[in-house]
């Protein structure tokens, strides 16, 4: 049971001891009330909402991605890992030295941008590894960091690239959805 707020209040009733929180929605609570009403305790989560992904902002980035294959004789996977890594969504995650392959393994079984690296760890039998996350989970504004350097990557080699007003278009799109 899920609603769109676009407003939270929060009240404190001291006769019961306890606060009231309050969501303003445009959309008809009276099923989830319904459903809830005689519950004792109910599991609440708030959350920012996220805006999903345009497949068209994100189609464009692996049309430029295969464009930068052919050019630079690079598969494109490998091109996209580079570009995860400058992005730079990583967590530095102390991780014992029997455990750092299976953990890598484990991390990059999540997508292809989930890749790892590790360095020295100052911890005795540790290795840093650096969890780097895929942009399956990127907020809007590093997807468009991301396609913006592919974008940047394209220029650089003299491949075309859409003008910058259809890019806007396309990412504008994406923010929408």
């Amino acid at each position: 049971m899920n609603f769109i707020a676009t407003k939270i209040n929060i009240g404190q009733d001291f006769n019961e001891g306890a606060y009231t929180v309050t969501f303003y929605t445009k959309q008809s609570p009276i099923q989830i009330y319904e459903k809830l009403k005689d519950i004792s305790q109910i599991n609440v989560e708030a959350k920012k909402k996220s805006n999903i992904r345009s497949l068209d902002a994100n189609a464009y980035m692996w049309t430029l991605l295969n464009k930068l294959q052919d050019n630079l004789h690079i598969p494109k996977e490998e091109i996209y890992r580079d570009l995860i890594r400058n992005i730079g969504e990583y967590e530095v995650l102390p991780v014992k030295n029997e455990a750092v392959d299976k953990f890598c393994k484990a991390w990059s079984k999540k997508g292809l941008g989930w890749v790892t690296e590790t360095t020295k760890s100052k911890l005795d039998g540790f290795t840093n590894v650096l969890a780097y996350y895929g942009s399956s989970v990127y907020s809007t504004k590093s997807m468009t960091r991301l396609i913006d350097l592919v974008i940047q990557e394209c220029q650089q080699l003299g491949i075309e690239t859409k003008s910058k007003n259809e890019i806007d278009s396309l990412l504008e799109s994406w923010n929408k959805k």
